[in-house]
């Protein structure tokens, strides 16, 4: 039974109710991530599947690995502090796994289209816009690989650092791919 009669409300309750004016700090975290991957992603995920291409995938096998990749990213992107790096090295590891277990089948029909791929079928045409693709493809992998990491701005320690290997030993892989790329060139202006 209450002293108090049915309108009057006691003074303290001791329960404070939640009110909208109190923002939720969980939820304050959460938007500011996905804030930042959102434009993480939006600066970086068309330069990942350049650099998968440069690497001697296929344009959908690219965008496929790159949506993966930037998957995983997002799962991980309060831990990761190299987000360019990461994403660049765990592409390129995704690309190297793919092309090891020959999962890249020929497709007959162009895929569909996607949000990375909006119009697929004129990927052939830009492909013969660009005559360094062809060149990349021609060079040894380690090279190829290589060269694509420096195309995407990274340098030869930045290199070495995330393939694992000496700095020597990327300026040497850099080098020789520079040195074949600029001479299949001569020689095409040579022969014209």
């Amino acid at each position: 039974m209450s002293i108090h009669e049915p309108g009057d409300a006691p003074e303290h309750s001791a329960v404070a109710p939640a009110t909208r004016d109190q923002p939720d700090p969980r939820h304050d975290l959460r938007h500011a991530k996905d804030e930042a991957f959102s434009a993480f992603y939006r600066a970086t995920v068309r330069s990942l599947v350049g650099f998968l291409i440069n690497q001697g995938a296929r344009v959908h096998v690219a965008a496929d690995i790159a949506q993966d990749t930037m998957l995983s990213a997002y799962e991980r992107w309060d831990t990761i502090d190299q987000p360019r790096a990461w994403i660049h090295t765990v592409a390129s590891r995704a690309l190297l796994r793919r092309i090891a277990s020959c999962e890249e089948q020929p497709v007959e029909q162009v895929p569909a289209p996607t949000s990375l791929l909006a119009h697929p079928d004129a990927i052939a045409a830009w492909e013969a816009r660009h005559d360094l693709l062809p060149l990349l493809h021609s060079l040894p992998p380690r090279q190829r690989q290589v060269l694509a990491w420096s195309l995407s701005g990274f340098t030869p320690g930045d290199i070495a650092e995330q393939l694992g290997m000496s700095d020597d030993a990327a300026r040497a892989s850099l080098y020789k791919a520079r040195r074949a790329v600029a001479e299949t060139i001569r020689g095409r202006e040579e022969g014209q």
